[in-house]
């Protein structure tokens, strides 16, 4: 069995760090839901909301910082062997024998990106030169670059290798999604 080496917290026996929860994939809230419900448990589930490419054009999605992880901090004397067997956990990380923990600062330091939401928004602006993906109509999932933005109009201009040749096309500010702000695959 894995038992954890690190020194508590005096007071409240909680550890000097957060655990690494590992869940099944897709069930990162899911998870996070079912140790909250814990008493004495602590639980940080960052994610990230951001524009994804779709056939229909693009769409806000939020999704977990971290595929398949989320943190919690709770006694694990007391509370182990609960968390392991809830819905949507698969264990924890660990290596060898020895339970794996995030460092206090590290945490702290994520939620200053993420804030009182645990959500940190991946900005959508663009500006020339910026790669960007196109979504929807005849171009979706082609990539090109920003040549020139027309904020007045709500359009882009938009240099797009088609045919062999360079072209410029210009398109709505809406139908583009920058690639920086697109983490995941296009669906």
């Amino acid at each position: 069995m894995i038992e954890p080496t690190n020194q508590p917290h005096a007071a409240a026996g909680l550890p000097d760090g957060w655990f690494c929860v590992h869940t099944q994939a897709k069930h990162e809230h899911i998870a996070a839901a079912a140790v909250r419900q814990v008493e004495g448990t602590e639980v940080y589930l960052p994610r990230l909301r951001f524009r994804r490419a779709t056939r229909r054009g693009p769409v806000w999605v939020t999704e977990a910082m971290f595929p398949n992880y989320f943190f919690a901090r709770f006694d694990p004397a007391a509370h182990l062997r609960r968390v392991r067997s809830l819905t949507g956990v698969r264990g924890l990380v660990h290596f060898g024998d020895h339970l794996a923990l995030a460092p206090d600062e590290v945490i702290a330091d994520l939620r200053r990106h993420t804030g009182a939401q645990d959500l940190c928004v991946v900005s959508e602006e663009v500006d020339v030169g910026d790669p960007v993906v196109i979504t929807g109509g005849s171009f979706h999932g082609l990539r090109a670059v920003v040549t020139h933005v027309i904020p007045s109009r709500q359009r882009v201009k938009v240099l797009l290798e088609f045919l062999g040749r360079a072209t410029e096309f210009e398109l709505a500010r809406a139908s583009v999604v920058p690639e920086s702000a697109n983490p995941l695959a296009l669906k």
